[in-house]
């Protein structure tokens, strides 16, 4: 018998695959204090301040698009400590116990020893704060977002960061250049 009925059913639920009805966002909202007016300084002015005022703060400038009036920049920071505690291969410093069994049988054990092996020393994570500032003439516009990967290279932790302190912090220090390029 030949089971004519699945090629229907299937054309059925092709037809509910939908796309999203709102696209994702960036949450938290980026703060009001991330856009401001230009005040009569051109793109290229804006640009040339930021990359100063980024680079003053520890910044990597990535891309930059004179065109589009685009800076992309990012730095990185070890974050001590932010690991699994749970982790199966940690062991105390001055040893551990355990209880396990194989094959129907119980056994505990006790494990005396100095040390932990090097695992806060290779284990620590790395926070990648990437900014993005826009400047099209009349407005300036600031975005970041921070992520902690762990030492195997998975994303932690992702958030957008454009919060007020920042951008009025890079701000200021833009505005603290003067147009002869020094500070």
């Amino acid at each position: 018998m030949r089971s004519w009925w699945w090629m229907p059913c299937l054309l059925v639920l092709a037809g509910c695959q939908t796309a999203p009805t709102a696209l994702p966002t960036a949450e938290p909202r980026p703060a009001a204090e991330c856009r401001w007016e230009g005040g009569g300084l051109g793109s290229e002015e804006w640009l040339r301040r930021a990359l100063t005022a980024l680079e003053q703060e520890g910044f990597v400038i990535r891309h930059t698009e004179t065109a589009l009036g685009l800076v992309n920049a990012e730095r990185t920071r070890t974050v001590p400590g932010y690991g699994d505690f749970y982790d199966r291969e940690r062991v105390g410093v001055f040893g551990g116990y355990g209880v396990g069994g194989g094959s129907g049988g119980l056994s505990t054990g006790v494990m005396i020893g100095f040390g932990g092996g090097a695992g806060s020393f290779t284990r620590d994570a790395t926070r990648l704060e990437r900014v993005s500032l826009v400047a099209d003439g009349d407005w300036v516009r600031v975005t970041r977002d921070i992520q902690v990967i762990d030492w195997q290279g998975e994303i932690r932790e992702s958030r957008s960061a454009s919060d007020t302190d920042f951008c009025l912090s890079l701000r200021n220090a833009m505005t603290a250049i003067d147009s002869r390029g020094g500070a």
